[in-house]
């Protein structure tokens, strides 16, 4: 709302209250508790929401002020949390910085002196319970001990669509990525239900990068709220680059820049736009001791089906892409293309690709003429990233 404050739905103005001194009187500690006037005092406490108010907004600001006296502290809990907050220079006001959670009670409890001597309040409120909440269902990369590769994006998936680039934005400030080792980045949204972060460079290897989505409160549109925060942690290894090149039928293996190992293949047959290997900036997606690959669009007995089983099995795109082992042409491999748009390797190599692939390793393939899709896989490195930040709702 335009003044900052809270809006609710069961009590309208702040409460108008006095700090009452710790060293009693007749209207000491139970007074202060049910956040009543004390009676001997001529010196308000205001405090927004007011005491008792229900259905409080969950998007708001919280706020501690007293024309006399002085704010030492102030804490707001709630859900078993506290709430962050920032008391004014002149000491005579508090602000909540962060939204509320949902249907839950809060106590606002403000230290401070007042002539001298030490005076506590407390005030009550509970927030809204909305019919219908936001959560995060998915925070990838999620996997416990997974080191992943330098290329690798974050996906943060949604419970529901949030619709509209204001609720969008919303939504997307309280998403946060705090890597160890600065790198710039931006989120895009792919859907509504969905938001995607690309670094402008690789993530230096080696190191932690937090995530968190600090949702609890925020309003989505539509009477959505967030229903409360997520978090995760990215460990990134070593930078594990692999440049091939389609029309030599090889690729060579760098890990944190040395060269480890060249590998022969054999790549797609290039008959047709299906079968044809995709150059561009692609990341491993996934990997499978074994893999039925199945011909697309086709049924036993039409021209062209296949069903082959496959092990040690790489992904690097949604087009049926994968690095695997391919025993039966290991002798034209790194001289001929003939697969189905796969890169056939020996069992030996397929497997050791296998055993070092990292989750968003950057698999670089030039030499075809078929580019993938920014949106093919993890391939959004295709994209040119100030592009890329113009799917952002705050661009």
């Amino acid at each position: 709302m335009a003044n900052g404050r809270l809006g609710m739905a069961a009590a309208g103005a702040g409460a108008v209250l006095v700090l009452v001194s710790a060293c009693g009187g007749s209207g000491g500690g139970g007074g202060t508790a049910r956040g009543e006037l004390a009676a001997e005092s001529s010196n308000p406490v205001t405090v927004t929401p007011a005491n008792g108010a229900t259905a409080v907004k969950p998007d708001g600001t919280v706020e501690v002020k007293t024309s006399a006296g002085t704010l030492d502290a102030v804490t707001l809990q709630g859900g078993g949390k506290a709430v962050e907050g920032q008391v004014s220079a002149d000491r005579k006001s508090w602000r909540s910085s962060r939204t509320l959670i949902p249907g839950t009670d809060y106590t606002v409890t403000a230290q401070g002196k007042r002539n001298g001597k030490p005076v506590t309040f407390t005030s009550r409120f509970s927030t809204l319970k909305p019919s219908k909440t936001l959560k995060v269902v998915d925070i990838t990369p999620n996997r416990s001990g997974e080191k992943v590769g330098v290329g690798m994006p974050i996906f943060v998936r949604f419970n529901r669509a949030v619709t509209g680039k204001a609720a969008k934005a919303a939504v997307e400030r309280t998403l946060t990525v705090t890597p160890e080792k600065p790198v710039e980045g931006a989120w895009r949204w792919i859907g509504d239900s969905q938001a995607v972060y690309r670094t402008r460079t690789y993530w230096a290897p080696h190191q932690t990068v937090k995530i968190d989505a600090r949702l609890a409160g925020v309003d989505a549109g539509n009477g959505v709220y967030g229903a409360k925060d997520s978090a995760a942690t990215m460990q990134v290894g070593a930078e594990q680059i692999t440049k091939g090149d389609i029309s030599e039928h090889e690729m060579t293996v760098y890990r944190d820049g040395r060269k480890v190992r060249r590998i022969p293949f054999s790549a797609g047959n290039g008959t047709t736009r299906e079968y044809t290997t995709t150059s561009g900036a692609h990341l491993l997606m996934e990997r499978e001791s074994h893999v039925t690959m199945v011909s697309p669009g086709r049924k036993p007995g039409d021209p062209g089906y296949y069903k082959t089983d496959v092990d040690w099995a790489v992904r690097f795109s949604n087009s049926g892409e994968y690095t695997h082992s391919a025993p039966w042409n290991v002798g034209i491999q790194g001289s001929a293309n003939t697969s189905h748009g796969c890169l056939n390797l020996s069992p030996a190599n397929a497997r050791w690709y296998y055993d070092h692939a990292q989750r968003g390793d950057v698999l670089n393939l030039t030499g075809s003429t078929r580019k993938v899709e920014w949106d093919n896989g993890w391939s959004f490195w295709q994209m040119p990233f100030d592009t890329w930040k113009q799917g952002s709702a705050l661009a």
